[in-house]
């Protein structure tokens, strides 16, 4: 029992791992309470059992294992932890659970398997299990395949990958145990649920019988899909559906989708591959070139053997491909051809995709083949290209497909026929697009009319295909020639296919079936285009039922009169009917009836002709009515008359029959005739229907022919309206279209480049006719690829006449390419050069050519490289779009030479590249493997440059294949690569990536990362997801209906495209814009929406060195919808500066009147602006420095402040002007950076200039600098950013610069921050050359002589507090003004210096209670006119002095008698202004914390805050906490609210923690929360991302130095010693947080000599001792660091030196010290050590040794007092021992170490042991006065800061006393100025007060005392360099009390009496 005894009281998680198995059984079951009591998933407690959970399932006690599953199955299910421990556990569930007896043990480790794989940890579940499989325990593996088989039975297939399972799953089928074999049969039975078919390949391999009974298990399955059951965390949706359907009798929804994909998973894709290139026969290529066939068959069939593998590796078959090419092509042996095909099927078989890039060189051949008759040859050669097909895309065998359409042999014909019907069956809506179809009908129709049956058969199988496919609405314009008969026969077809189709046929055309639904609402539009010819008695008889019969009476009467009553009958019956009741053929033939057309009244025909446009807009109007009109509308469109009724009945039918068909029947009509009138009237009328009706669909090729004709007649007329079609044309083409022309005359030729010209620039005018149409083509065209989305480039580069150079290109030519001397090999390429120089535009056949310039990529020789890669960019100029099919074979090699080790060569190989991109877009080259193949090669040049490629490319595209997610697992690779470019542009192109990607599915593709390499890139993943682009808006439409985008199409291929992409919103287009109206368009939230863009960098950001074309484009576009079409014009004008000038003039004409829309395109204005700044005329800047004078003005009258988008894109460039070589233009930049900061913070203005310093232009050099000093002058050292310190040090160094104007101002500047904050200025600016430092020095004095004053006067005081409360909310000052005692130099977060400023007016209304000697000493001491005057003075009864005065207690700060009263009645709203310090709302919190801050700053009431200390600090960190823990995680809370609270906060503690008394009242329980609190708000990553987070870190961790400094050193030390050993037990803490403690712990270490007499050494002592009991010295060394482990070894050490052996003597507050480990550690240390009382504590018992010291010791000794007194740090110390050397050793000859000093340092050394004489001589005297009757004394030798190095003897008192010597020193200074100085060395006791030198002024410091100090050079340096001691002593006078009082005394009354 008394074992049992003392393990019942151990912890929880203490049993689990006890050795003994009942208390770790007793752990198990207390753990799997807690576990079920915990709620919090979250809770810290779960952290305790994360190291111990393996323990639980592994445990070698089968009842205790047991408990433990239990327990761990509780963890797993409720700890968000959990998932950490997955690894571990899983793995020893299956080593050590799966093999027990008990079936409750191998239920509960299954159950913890599928726990885990619910917590999203499936891929380390089944990794773990498939591991178990390879067990030699046939029971672990049984219950491994067991556990795979539930998982995927509840899962489902989406979750549990198949593919590692299938692979071994035929092993287990061969296991000796029939349990492992019955296991996996079951197992194989639950796969073939969830993927069919797809498991039949893999398992081909095992025993037939049990092939056989898997088989009969299979055929008993339902056929209904399986569902997952068992959800993940993340799929809670799902799961709520799964029940709903569950409880709804599981009615099958349409939720199912989601479990869809399972039964498609691909065979191919569960096979492994096989590699059979090195397999073949090693005769192999000699064998299948042999002249007897019988030996070139074995070769086939050895080869045929191999090809059969289902799956093959992807290697180089480059070689084996042409010898089979060459096989089908050329052998005789019709046998050996049928087995090439056979091999060449199997290859493209088992090699997919990656067969793509060799099928473009096989089809041509196979198709040429197909001229053979035999069936086997034939069937052979369909499987091989059908194969092939399967590889490769329509569109890049197209070219090849076409080829052969035409072609003699009608086998040809047809098979080419029938493999295109194949191979619509496999394509969708996407991949048969409309320019695809565009290509292929003409060629179907024209086998249609074929004599040969088996040709027209074929085609009309292809052509119903496609219409099944596409939908009848996307083919049927193509058959509109085609007659009844044909037509059915197609139609036959379609509807064969579509019952095919719905009768269980190939699933492949699942997307075409929404065209069918489609196709049903479009018939009455379909039968619209075959309406059949009606006869003209059909005809009348329809007329007769819709129109009067007096009407139909007259219409061929012979009077005109009656003719035209008809007319107008007609017309108002066709304006009453409805459009379905409207025979429209029948009407217009019935206006075609007898004259007809040759009506000659011309007021009948005007009536004929306005009819027909209202049949044609109000009724069905279809093709076959159209040819009734049409000609006629053609024969008036000349006429004087009737001409214009013409053209708006031509309009009409393009309206109802698509301008496209209209136009070419027009054309052709027209062009018949000879009546030049007409034709010039018909090509007017074009002209402005193409801007009516837009481009899309026109007919370019027969409109060129028709304008080629034009063009030639001899009418002038008809000459000129042809060219201004061209003109129209142009708008649209671009510069395409003049290459059909070049063949002109030149004088032709001018014309219509002049035509050119005058539409270079302009857009096309948006379609506003034929919107329905278009609507419908554009429903067609959504398919497209994206490179279309323009909707006519295509059609362009069609029409180019390309020649076919395939005949050029010999074999002579190739042979030469491949030749082994270079010469001859550059013979070849440039031959190559010659005949694609020569053919301009090249047909898309190029013969052997791929192959050969391939090899030459390689080439070794790099002239020759490069050269190849030059005529690569000319085949892609030439090919054009058609390039797409050579992306593989030959586009892919290109990005191979990107990894070239020559610069140049990748520069061209990138260059090459995006020619080819240019025109093939981007989706060919992401396609397939090839690219992340390429990006596998571990050659750091080709990943940087593809990278950046892709990090370029991705954003501009909308859509991506699905293959680039094989790039990702190479991405995670780059991001970790050696090369740090590599790094750089992986981690550019990470958010590109995820763009199109996502985010989830890059995260989970990170799992198969190594855990090393998962975090960081999870991380980066992170980072990236933040400045992740947004996909781009897709087309705005198509090029006749083009709206405003400021995208346009990212690869367009030609201008006008890109005209497109940019043109705004434009309703009628004017010649002559009205000028009167609005100069600036309001568009709402336009300012906001480029803001948003150019942070989600969608567009550039506006930072350059020079303006680039790209930014001005961009400009342009952004200043089109909100500005003036004219104004913008202006503004750009690329020749006429006047016309700019004259813009800008306007713009301030109607600045007042148009101040709104000035301020929305504010922005804009100012960029424009920095565009003219890199300029060189000087007539536009000076007029836009002019505007910009009169705008800033303005915008401060109306209290506008520019944001930071506009001021970073302006100022910089403004700045480059101030170093203008003219005096005019740097005078104006300057006078417009002042008035800029009525409208931008002068804080934020400053870096702005700090960055203009940098520059290399000495000018804007000087200029930024004297910028900068009135800045200084005007807003005070607020205004420097990021810290005064860091911005002076960056001014100071240009005090050395090369040129005297800079050097001038940098010192004017530095001069200008010591007017304003005294001798500080020393510190800030670092480090100086003697010669910089004397510069510097002579100026200041200089300075001083000339200055009047440097405390500004009241009224700047209340400008400072106006212009504080005026500025901008984020501004970040400095609290750094003229108080650098009180408030140092540091940054103080900048939200409580507005608050601070706020209340500076309330506390200046209050008058100050007078106090003794109190003048006012600012106004005295600034007026320097009086001279001759003396001062008012505060009246005092000066009898008072000697009156008594009782001294405040040690350590307690006194406080005027006024506040006094005040306190006492203040207590209770103290306390409840504390209280409100932790409220919950962030402005209460905010408003309690500025009342503190304005008590804390205030010295004579901060002690009202004596008592409150604690309470104050603890509703602090309470409030540090819910900031942490809700406000930060709330996205409703603006993070400026929680950064303004933060930086209260941390204010008020930098005020509490600067005054010591304060400060030392803070208890160790509470300096521990608060230090928890501030080290966790260091660590906080979100802090980082609120805006100047960084600045927020920076003032906390100067709080953290502060408090460690003035907090009492016990209560500090003790509380960081228990909150590291918080952090160190608590294992979920984060280990930076331990990390920073310790640090802590260093810096209070490394001072604990000078605070060691004011440390409670009894209490540390116990600390440590509760310390080491937690962690005794072996767990201490099990830590992951050992610097824990250091840290108190140091601490231990430190304090035995500096105590010695008394050490051992403050042990008292350990109770049981024989137990401790510290006794034992402090003996040893003590022992080694010796004696540690050093030089510095036991000095005196070294005097007998000292007499014994040899010459080279006692040199050693005062070489290291003299290193002491020369360093900052411990100059006192040095001086104090120097003196007691001197002391010891009165006859020391100190000469020769200071003989080669300065005179300074000498005459310093000499002062510091007269003050250190004085003061111990005067000790005596100042201790009994201390409760006596003189305070003045007392006071005087007391610093202004209490330091921590003050001697035990000195009396402890506080700041606020240090006033009378400060006063003292003032009015001595006045006593000068006013000659009554009495200069008698007796007045003033031999030793003179220099309390000014040593200690820093607690009140703002003056010019004349600077001039006192300063009065000699050295003096002032020393004066400097004494104040940079941290811990040096002020000296007590040495007169007297009583003398000193009499002194002061009797000048007083001399003052006054001089007054009077």
């Amino acid at each position: 029992m008394g074992d049992d005894s003392e393990w019942m009281k151990l912890p929880i998680d203490q049993k689990c791992e006890h050795k003994v198995w009942k208390a770790r059984l007793n752990g198990y079951e207390e753990a799997l309470k807690l576990f079920q009591r915990i709620e919090d998933e979250k809770s810290p407690e779960w952290g305790k059992y994360l190291g111990l959970l393996k323990k639980f399932v592994t445990d070698s006690n089968a009842v205790a294992q047991l408990k433990g599953l239990e327990a761990a199955l509780a963890y797993v299910e409720n700890a968000h932890l959990a998932g950490k421990t997955s690894g571990e556990v899983v793995s020893g569930v299956v080593s050590k659970v799966f093999n027990q007896p008990k079936a409750r043990a191998k239920e509960l480790g299954s159950d913890i398997c599928l726990m885990y794989i619910e917590i999203e940890r499936a891929e380390v579940v089944q990794d773990e299990l498939i591991k178990g499989l390879d067990n030699k325990n046939p029971k672990i593996v049984v219950t491994c395949i067991e556990t795979l088989r539930k998982a995927l039975s509840e899962f489902g297939s989406k979750i549990i990958t198949l593919k590692p399972v299938v692979k071994v799953l035929p092993k287990q089928f061969e296991s000796r145990e029939k349990a492992v074999r019955d296991e996996a049969k079951l197992l194989s039975v639950e796969i073939y649920k969830w993927i069919r078919d797809a498991l039949r390949p893999p398992l081909q391999g095992i025993n037939s019988v049990q092939l056989k009974e898997l088989e009969e298990e299979w055929v008993k399955l339902p056929t209904t899909a399986p569902k997952q059951s068992r959800f993940l965390r993340s799929q809670q949706a799902l799961k709520a559906k799964f029940e709903q359907q569950q409880a709804a009798g599981g009615d099958e929804a349409d939720g199912d989708d989601d479990d869809e994909p399972a039964p498609q998973v691909d065979p191919y894709e569960l096979l492994e591959p096989v590699e059979i290139l090195s397999k073949l026969p090693k005769d192999f290529y000699d064998k299948i070139e042999a002249k007897k066939w019988q030996e070139r068959k074995e070769a086939l069939e050895a080869l045929e053997t191999l090809a059969k593998n289902p799956k093959l590796e992807n290697g180089d078959y480059g070689d084996l491909v042409r010898a089979l090419k060459k096989v089908i092509g050329k052998d005789a042996n019709v046998m050996l051809v049928t087995l090439a095909a056979k091999c060449l099927a199997g290859l493209a078989a088992g090699l997919r995709k990656k067969f793509g890039t060799y099928a473009g060189h096989v089809v041509p051949t196979i198709l040429e083949k197909f001229k053979e008759k035999k069936p086997q040859v034939v069937q052979a050669l369909q499987e091989a290209i059908d194969a092939v097909f399967l590889t490769t895309t329509l569109q890049n065998i197209s070219e090849d497909v076409l080829g052969v359409m035409d072609n003699k042999n009608p086998s040809i014909k047809q098979q080419a026929s029938l493999f295109l019907a194949r191979s619509f069956r496999h394509c969708t809506q996407a991949t048969l697009p409309k320019s695809m179809l565009k290509a292929f009908c003409p060629a179907f129709l024209k086998q249609v009319n074929d004599s040969a049956p088996e040709v027209r058969d074929a085609a009309y199988e292809a052509l119903g295909t496609a219409m099944k496919v596409v939908g009848e609405k996307a083919v049927n314009p193509f058959l509109a020639d085609l007659d009844k008969l044909k037509l059915d026969k197609v139609s036959y077809i379609f509807l064969c296919f579509s019952l095919f189709l719905q009768s269980g046929g190939p699933p492949k055309k699942g997307k075409s079936a929404s065209a069918l639904s489609a196709k049903g609402k479009k018939v009455p539009e379909t039968k619209e285009f075959i309406e059949t010819e009606l006869s003209i008695e059909v005809c009348e008889e329809k007329s007769a039922a819709v129109l009067p019969a007096s009407c139909m009476q007259l219409l061929d009467s012979a009077n005109w009169k009656e003719r035209l009553a008809s007319m107008e009958e007609f017309q108002k019956a066709v304006e009453q009917m409805d459009k379905n009741e409207m025979p429209c053929q029948a009407l217009v033939r019935m206006l075609a009836k007898k004259p007809g057309w040759k009506e000659t009244n011309f007021q009948v025909m005007q009536m004929k002709l306005h009819i027909v446009g209202l049949i044609a807009q109000k009724g069905s109007f279809s093709k076959t009515s159209a040819f009734v009109v049409l000609d006629g509308l053609v024969d008036k469109i000349g006429d004087v008359k009737c001409g214009g009724k013409a053209k708006e009945g031509l309009t009409a039918t393009a309206e109802a029959c698509s301008l496209p068909w209209t136009a070419e029947q027009v054309v052709s009509m027209v062009f018949a005739q000879k009546n030049p009138k007409n034709q010039a009237e018909t090509l007017n009328w074009l002209s402005n229907a193409m801007k009516e009706f837009g481009f899309t669909g026109i007919n370019v090729k027969g409109f060129i022919n028709n304008v080629k004709t034009a063009l030639g007649a001899t009418n002038p007329a008809v000459r000129t309206a042809a060219i201004t079609l061209l003109g129209v044309m142009y708008l649209y083409m671009g510069a395409p279209l003049r290459m059909f022309f070049e063949d002109e005359k030149p004088a032709l030729l001018k014309q219509i480049d002049d035509e050119f010209e005058k539409m270079q620039g302009q857009s096309p005018p948006a379609a506003f006719r034929g919107t329905k149409k278009g609507g419908a083509e554009e429903d067609g065209e959504e398919a497209d690829e994206q490179e279309e989305d323009g909707g006519g480039a295509p059609d362009i580069m069609d029409l180019l006449p390309r020649s076919d150079v395939s005949d050029k290109i010999t074999q002579d030519m190739v042979d030469k390419m491949a030749d082994k001397n270079w010469k001859i090999r550059k013979e070849g390429l440039d031959e190559v050069a010659a005949v694609i120089s020569e053919a301009k535009f090249i047909q898309p056949s190029i013969g052997e050519l791929p192959m050969a310039l391939k090899g030459r990529l390689n080439d070794s020789n790099k002239i020759l490289c490069q050269q190849t890669l030059t005529i690569l960019q000319q085949i892609a100029v030439a090919m054009g779009p058609a390039l797409k099919q050579h992306v593989k074979s030959l586009g892919m090699p290109i990005i191979t030479v990107l990894g070239d080790s020559k610069t140049n060569v990748r520069a061209a190989a990138m260059t090459t590249l995006q020619a080819w991109v240019e025109q093939t877009g981007m989706k060919d080259w992401l396609e397939g493997e090839d690219l992340s193949e390429e990006l596998k090669r571990e050659n750091p040049f080709l990943r940087q440059e593809v990278l950046g490629w892709l990090a370029e490319k991705l954003p501009t595209m909308r859509t991506v294949p699905s293959d680039l997610m094989l790039c990702v697992p190479y991405l995670f690779i780059c991001l970790e690569d050696r090369n740090g470019d590599v790094r750089k542009k992986a981690q550019d192109a990470l958010p590109t990536f995820m763009m199109h990607l996502g985010y989830e599915k890059m995260l989970k593709a990170t799992g198969k990362l190594k855990p090393a390499s998962k975090e960081p890139v999870s991380a980066l993943l992170e980072k990236a997801r933040a400045v992740m682009p947004a996909k781009p808006a897709p087309p705005p439409g198509k090029a006749g209906a083009a709206k405003s985008s400021s995208g346009g199409a990212p690869a367009s291929k030609s201008g006008w495209l890109g005209v497109l992409g940019k043109k705004a919103p434009v309703t009628k287009v004017k010649d002559e814009e009205d000028r009167s109206g609005v100069i600036f368009i309001l568009v709402p939230n336009g300012k906001e929406q480029r803001i948003k863009e150019e942070k989600g960098l969608k567009v550039l950001k506006w930072n350059f060195q020079t303006p680039r074309d790209e930014y001005v484009d961009q400009l342009k576009t952004q200043m089109s919808t909100c500005f003036a079409r004219w104004l913008q014009d202006e503004l750009f004008h690329a020749s006429d500066f006047q016309r700019q000038v004259k813009a800008i003039g306007v713009m301030g004409e109607r600045m007042e009147d148009e101040l709104e829309g000035t301020v929305s395109c504010l922005d804009l204005i100012l960029k424009w602006f920095t565009l003219r700044f890199f300029e060189t005329n000087s007539t536009v800047l000076m007029k836009v420095l002019e505007y910009l004078k009169q705008l800033f003005p303005t915008l401060s009258r109306e209290n506008y402040h520019l944001n930071e988008y506009e001021a970073s894109s302006f100022i910089p460039y403004l700045i480059l002007k101030v170093g203008e070589s003219k005096d005019v233009v740097r005078k104006d930049v300057r006078a417009i950076l002042t008035m800029l900061c009525k409208v931008y913070p002068a804080s934020k203005v400053f870096p702005f200039l700090m960055d203009g310093t940098k520059s290399k232009n000495s000018k804007q050099r000087a200029e930024c600098l004297e910028e900068l000093g009135c800045l200084i002058e005007n807003y005070g050292m607020n205004v420097c950013q990021p810290t005064p310190a860091k911005s002076l040090k960056e001014i100071a160094v240009h005090i050395g610069d090369r040129d005297n104007s800079v050097r001038n101002a940098a010192l004017n500047t530095v001069v200008a921050v010591y007017n304003v904050c005294g001798d500080q200025v020393y510190k800030l600016i670092g480090n100086l050359s003697e010669k910089e430092m004397s510069m510097l020095e002579e100026r200041v004095k200089r300075s001083a002589k000339k200055t009047p004053a440097a405390a500004p006067p009241p009224n700047r005081q209340a400008a400072e507090r106006e212009r504080l409360q005026r500025e901008h909310p984020s501004n970040p000052n400095a609290t750094f003004m003229r108080k650098p005692a009180q408030q140092p130099q540091e940054e103080v977060p900048n939200k409580l210096n507005q608050a601070r400023a706020q209340n500076a007016e309330r506390e200046h209304s209050h008058p100050s209670i007078p106090k003794e000697f109190q003048l006012d000493l600012d106004m005295i001491e600034n007026d320097h006119t009086r001279v001759s005057e003396l001062p008012d003075l505060v009246q005092h009864k000066l009898e008072e002095l000697l009156e008594p005065i009782m001294m405040p207690e040690p350590k307690i700060r006194s406080v005027s008698p006024h506040f006094d009263d005040l306190h006492n009645s203040t207590a209770s709203t103290i306390n409840f202004v504390i209280s409100q310090v932790a409220s919950g709302d962030i402005n209460t919190s905010i408003q309690a914390l500025a009342q503190i801050d304005e008590v804390l700053r205030q010295e004579d009431k901060a002690e009202a805050m004596s008592g409150h200390i604690d309470q104050f600090l603890i509703a602090t960190f309470m409030q540090l906490r819910l900031i942490y823990n809700t406000h930060m995680a709330d996205d409703r809370l603006d993070k400026k609210d929680i950064f303004k609270l933060y930086s209260c906060i941390i204010g008020n503690m930098l005020s509490l923690f600067s005054m010591e008394s304060l400060a030392r009242e803070a208890s160790m329980g509470v300096l521990k929360d608060l230090m928890h609190g501030l080290i966790t708000l260091m660590l906080d990553a979100r802090v980082e991302d609120i805006e100047d987070g960084q600045q927020l870190i920076r003032s906390v961790n100067l709080l953290v130095v502060r408090v460690l400094e003035k907090s009492d050193q016990t209560n500090i030390l003790s509380a960081l010693l228990v909150l590291l050993q918080d952090s160190l037990t608590t294992s979920s803490g984060s280990p930076m947080f331990a990390e920073l403690v310790m640090k802590c712990l260093w810096r209070m270490i490394r001072f604990l000599p000078e605070t060691i007499n004011s440390i409670n050494l009894d209490r540390i002592l116990l600390d440590v001792h509760n310390f080491m009991k937690v962690f005794p010295k072996e767990k201490l060394k099990q830590l992951k660091s050992d610097v824990p482990h250091r840290t108190l070894k140091t601490l231990l050490h430190t304090l035995c030196k500096l105590t010695g052996a008394k050490i051992l003597d403050h042990m008292s507050m350990i109770e049981n010290r024989n137990e401790s480990e510290l006794e034992a550690h402090l003996r040893r240390v003590v022992k080694h050590s010796g004696n540690f009382s050093g030089m510095k504590s036991d000095r005196g018992t070294e005097k007998g040794q000292d007499d014994r010291m040899s010459k080279a010791k006692v040199s050693d000794i005062l070489s290291e007092i003299f290193k002491k007194i020369g360093s900052k740090e411990n100059t006192k110390e040095g001086l104090t021992e120097l003196y007691e050397y001197k002391q010891k050793y009165s006859d020391a000859d100190l000469e020769p170490f200071l003989r080669n000093t300065s005179q300074f340092f000498q005459s310093y050394v000499e002062r510091g042991l007269r003050m250190i004489e004085s003061e111990r001589e005067g000790k005596g005297r100042i201790q009994p006065s201390s409760t006596g009757n003189n305070p003045c004394d007392v006071s005087l030798s007391v610093p202004v800061i209490p330091q921590h190095g003050l001697d035990s003897g000195s009396v402890p008192l506080n700041g606020e006393e240090m006033k009378p010597a400060v006063y003292y020193e003032r009015l001595k200074i006045l006593r000068q100025r006013q000659g009554l100085e009495n200069n008698s060395r007796g007045d003033s006791g031999p030793t003179r007060p220099i309390t000014s030198l040593l200690s820093k002024p607690s009140v703002a410091s003056s010019t004349d005392m600077l001039q006192s100090k300063l009065s000699q050079l050295k003096e002032s340096r020393e004066s400097h360099f004494q104040q940079e001691q941290s811990h040096s002593h002020s000296p007590t006078r040495s007169s007297s009390p009583a003398a000193n009082l009499d002194d002061l005394k009797k000048r007083l009354e001399r003052i006054k009496s001089n007054r009077q």
